[in-house]
């Protein structure tokens, strides 16, 4: 929206992307990190960070990983916000839902870990209980949701709230009435899930038409729908999420050679609509952030 000076966050890895996909994934605390500031450099004035085990690539939720992560962008750009994920432990494949060996559900205590110990800026917060791909599932009970939105709200995190669907918002409303969100609240469209929202102008206008008309939101789309969402996602008012985690490809059959690439992408979609980019310093005023 002309006027209103857009923030871009970067999803630097997430838990989805397989290295096996591109190669220019980051998986090392320092690849992670060092990535996190390009982006920074090239538009992003807040990064999303997983982390990954360092000998296979896969998601992890160590807290040494994440320390060393996190200190390490800290101490190259303090001014940097941090939004670190709380999703992991709330999904896997169907197959291992009752194995008692292999059950990937983890308590919001083992969720909320990192975050009590590192107080980053801000966290995720996953509210949907859904199908995911072809055999996945997330899996998020309100007692949960409460848990941990209780939990980082101690700490002065402020959560993102994830929106898969409307549901979610439904939820996100309960707690906030509960006094565990605080008003007003920072809401994140994602868009383009399977057997989540669809990822077109129709549905984006729906979602954001459910919030108040000052509410403070943001949008990403998956894979090719990727920049399509940042334009439309922009053109409603709101802020926009780009990054390895969302989509590998800079344009149809070319890999993203870094994070930094799509969001200097985004950057220009931006500015040839006739939009501005938010600094560090603008996004924490804009999404009522900590100093």
């Amino acid at each position: 929206m002309i006027g209103q000076k857009t923030v871009i966050t970067c999803a630097i890895t997430g838990a989805g992307t397989k290295p096996e996909q591109t190669p220019y994934l980051p998986i090392t605390p320092e690849q992670i990190s060092d990535s996190a500031l390009e982006a920074a450099e090239a538009g992003a004035s807040i990064v999303h960070i997983h982390v990954r085990d360092i000998k296979n690539g896969r998601p992890s939720m160590s807290l040494d990983l994440y320390k060393d992560t996190v200190e390490r962008i800290r101490k190259a750009r303090p001014d940097l916000p941090i939004n670190l994920t709380t999703g992991p432990g709330a999904g896997g494949s169907t197959k291992f839902l009752f194995d008692t060996q292999k059950n990937f559900l983890k308590t919001a205590e083992e969720r909320v870990r990192h975050i009590l110990e590192l107080k980053p800026e801000i966290c995720s917060l996953d509210l949907n209980t859904m199908n995911r791909g072809m055999d996945g599932i997330t899996i998020n009970t309100l007692d949960i949701c409460r848990a941990m939105a209780s939990a980082v709200k101690e700490v002065g995190c402020k959560p993102e709230l994830e929106i898969f669907d409307s549901g979610d918002l439904h939820i996100s409303k309960l707690l906030i009435k509960e006094g565990l969100i605080q008003d007003p609240p920072l809401w994140q469209f994602a868009m383009g899930i399977k057997w989540g929202w669809d990822a077109t102008p129709e549905t984006l206008d729906y979602a954001r038409r459910m919030l108040t008309p000052d509410a403070v939101w943001s949008a990403f789309g998956i894979g090719a729908m990727e920049m399509p969402i940042v334009a439309q996602s922009w053109l409603y008012g709101g802020h926009v999420r780009v990054g390895l985690e969302d989509n590998i490809y800079l344009e149809k059959g070319v890999l993203a050679k870094s994070n930094s690439e799509l969001v200097a992408k985004a950057v220009r979609i931006i500015n040839e609509l006739g939009g501005s980019i938010a600094s560090t310093t603008e996004a924490r005023k804009i999404f009522g952030l900590r100093d």
